[in-house]
């Protein structure tokens, strides 16, 4: 007796690959009005995503976001965001993390130099002990993906906690070179700064996320 066609089993699905176009809501345009509200709806998009879903691929793929799709690409949806917004703090979790991951040997030495100084902040980052490469690395995905799965604000925090402590240690290393390379110290000083407001920035937007006002 002819037997028909055996049936498939169904194939196992894939999780579909994130691309910043599944949360541009406009086509086009330059208008700001428009271009900030797309802005704003792709990242609350972002958020809701990571936050809902149970899948840890889901949040793996949004940590590495910038790794596949390139930081520009991030920065052309949010770099001009007003700082202390949604997509003012992913922007600058996103960018630290780069920034982070690709220099994390020079990084971990700014934060040993400003650790001991800053024992609060250094805790409050959770950056494992010793602070090398590999756990300023690690720190940073870990800090990314809580964005996602754990508590927002904490994520900020724990970012601007970083930056705080990385800072310092740049302060420090720049006192130190004053005298045998002036402009190195010069450029050195003005990345703590700079580095402080990102701090200042996250902790406003921390702020703002307990009280229902980030967006």
């Amino acid at each position: 007796m002819n037997q028909g066609p055996a049936t498939r089993a169904p194939r196992p699905h894939k999780p579909r690959p994130f691309a910043p176009a599944d949360f541009e809501p406009f086509a086009g345009g330059t208008d700001p009005a428009r271009v900030s509200e797309a802005a704003h709806l792709a990242a609350q998009a972002l958020v809701r995503r990571g936050r809902e879903s149970e899948d840890p691929e889901v949040r793996k793929r949004l940590v590495k976001l910038a790794d596949r799709q390139g930081l520009e690409a991030i920065a052309e949806m949010w770099a001009a965001s007003p700082a202390r917004s949604l997509p003012g703090a992913l922007w600058r979790l996103y960018a630290l993390r780069a920034a982070t991951k690709q220099d994390a040997e020079g990084i971990s030495v700014f934060f040993r130099a400003g650790q001991k100084t800053a024992q609060v902040s250094s805790a409050v980052a959770g950056v494992s002990e010793p602070p090398g490469a590999e756990e300023i690395a690690t720190m940073a995905d870990a800090i990314l993906s809580g964005a996602f799965d754990g508590d927002f604000d904490v994520a900020l925090e724990r970012f601007a906690a970083f930056c705080r402590v990385v800072a310092l240690g740049q302060a420090t290393i720049a006192d130190e070179r004053e005298k045998s390379n002036g402009e190195h110290a010069t450029a050195l000083t003005r990345k703590a700064h700079q580095l402080v407001r990102t701090a200042e920035d996250l902790e406003g937007c921390a702020a703002a996320w307990r009280k229902g006002e980030l967006d």
